[in-house]
């Protein structure tokens, strides 16, 4: 069990991160980025919502959403969206009900099963056109900036250990962007269209270019772009 609050909010912190920037990276109102890290479910949308937005929140953070997620469900769900589910099956269990009430039950099962799905892709993609999904920012369309055509978006994760890290903008002589030790437990992230990475402990990190996690190849520098990430000439 984990402060689910507090650990968002150390994190943001440490990468000196505001909220109007995070907003653009996740599409989710400054308001409900506030109440995530106060642990006010109740102002929130659905419990369904408030899932997507821990896990689009911390993911956005450099952080593994799935343990934010587990732990809402343990301390504030439980049961909660299975109510429903367990009423209409427990009718379907009797022997004496006739064809027609069997197909008519496994309708309304199947109906079921497709309004979460539609719930669960209104989340996910921004609903049809003209339809606001609560706690979303609406925009014109455009991809959030770490994932814009061309952009890299980095988050360096050390999960195994500490290690020295050095980023620097598409090359050793570019502009240096961080220098120092990542400790066990931190994450940073970093944005440009190319960037120099430097690891002294690479098997001590985790990588993750625009959200998809990537294997380093042998060495200690890499060259990290939105399509690939290399080796370093020396």
């Amino acid at each position: 069990m984990f402060d689910i609050g507090s650990s968002l909010r150390e994190s943001r912190l440490r990468q000196d991160l505001d909220f109007p920037e995070l907003e653009e990276r996740t599409k989710i109102r400054p308001k409900y980025l506030r109440a995530l890290e106060d642990e006010r479910f109740d102002i929130l949308p659905a419990p369904t919502y408030v899932r997507g937005f821990l896990r689009s929140y911390a993911e956005a953070l450099g952080l593994d959403g799935q343990p934010f997620v587990d732990e809402y469900n343990s301390r504030f769900t439980v049961g909660e969206d299975d109510a429903p589910v367990r009423a209409r099956r427990a009718p379907v269990q009797r022997r004496d009900r006739g064809p027609r009430e069997s197909r008519m039950a496994a309708v309304a099962l199947v109906a079921i099963a497709i309004a979460t799905a539609l719930v669960i892709a209104a989340w996910k993609f921004g609903g049809p056109e003209g339809e606001a999904v609560p706690g979303l920012v609406q925009g014109s369309g455009a991809p959030a900036r770490s994932h814009a055509r061309g952009r890299v978006h980095l988050v360096v994760g050390a999960t195994a250990g500490n290690s020295w890290m050095e980023v620097r903008l598409t090359s050793s002589a570019g502009k240096l962007l961080y220098s120092g030790t990542l400790e066990r437990g931190q994450h940073k992230s970093f944005d440009g269209r190319s960037l120099q990475l430097a690891l002294r402990a690479p098997d001590n990190v985790t990588v993750r270019v625009n959200g998809n996690r990537v294997e380093l190849p042998a060495g200690t520098t890499f060259v990290v772009t939105a399509h690939r990430v290399t080796r370093a000439s020396t």
